[in-house]
């Protein structure tokens, strides 16, 4: 088993930035690709972004390319999202999740991912 536990979100007005944790404890974190996924009031949960076991790789949705940055401490069980430059439309609870695919994760297979954090809430304000 592994156990997600997002932090770092809140409430920051457009243009603002925010950065997410997502700390894994169970078995060997460095096992499993990571991804954020979001889900606004309405809509289908969607990936942000993932990253490889090893961090050498990462993947961004269109709408945060260039905004938002994914990176993991393999040593400290955590991953990030750096998220700058942030607009209304980013207003989501974001959720962290593993999986030992990392195409899994970057193919936005929502329903095969082996774990789930409880989310964590963003609210960009205008």
């Amino acid at each position: 088993q592994v156990q997600l536990v997002e932090s770092g979100g809140g409430l920051v007005q457009a243009g603002g930035s925010l950065r997410l944790s997502c700390v894994a404890s169970g078995r060997t974190f460095s096992s499993y690709a990571m991804g954020w996924f979001r889900q606004a009031p309405g809509k289908e949960r969607d990936i942000v972004a993932g990253i490889t076991r090893s961090g050498d790789t990462t993947h961004y949705a269109d709408s945060v390319k260039g905004r938002f940055t994914i990176s993991r401490d393999n040593a400290k069980n955590t991953v990030y999202l750096q998220m700058n430059s942030l607009k209304p439309e980013d207003t989501a609870v974001y959720f962290c999740a593993a999986d030992p695919s990392f195409a899994a994760v970057r193919l936005n297979l929502v329903d095969q991912m082996n774990y789930w954090g409880k989310g964590t809430l963003v609210t960009v304000s205008a």
